[in-house]
């Protein structure tokens, strides 16, 4: 390893590769979030309520669109992503929600919330009813 200064204040080592762990990352039970200051998600995971797992990286994202009435909508390279929910653009808690952290790739994983989930969560939760790919 290299005593530069430069490497010691910033923290550096040779090997830069870091693992997500289950202390930076935060179950808030519809969506997943990413808690480091400079940690990005890789690809996003569509959780469906049947088992099926769809993953699809953020570097083919386009575009993102809220519709506070109906659903977000993800333009992935030619594949459109609906997710219908309540709540999905609502601060959970300080400064995380749904919609804001998958612009900016904080959220890894997107759930659907099974049958009950809405009743056992605060009024402002995120909840998931359906995640469609198309």
């Amino acid at each position: 390893m290299s005593d530069s200064i430069l490497d010691r204040l910033t923290g550096r080592t040779e090997n830069q590769t870091r693992m997500v762990d289950d202390q930076e990352l935060e179950d808030l039970q519809s969506f997943g979030w990413l808690r480091g200051v400079r940690d990005r998600a890789i690809m996003l995971e569509l959780r469906h309520r049947n088992g099926n797992i769809t993953c699809d990286g953020y570097a083919w994202l386009e575009k993102a669109e809220f519709d506070p009435s109906e659903c977000i909508t993800l333009y992935f390279g030619g594949k459109t992503v609906r997710i219908i929910g309540q709540h999905l653009n609502s601060m959970v808690r300080d400064n995380i929600s749904l919609f804001a952290g998958i612009v900016r790739h904080k959220v890894p994983w997107i759930r659907e919330s099974e049958f009950g989930d809405a009743a056992s969560g605060p009024n402002n939760a995120t909840i998931i009813d359906d995640i469609q790919v198309k």
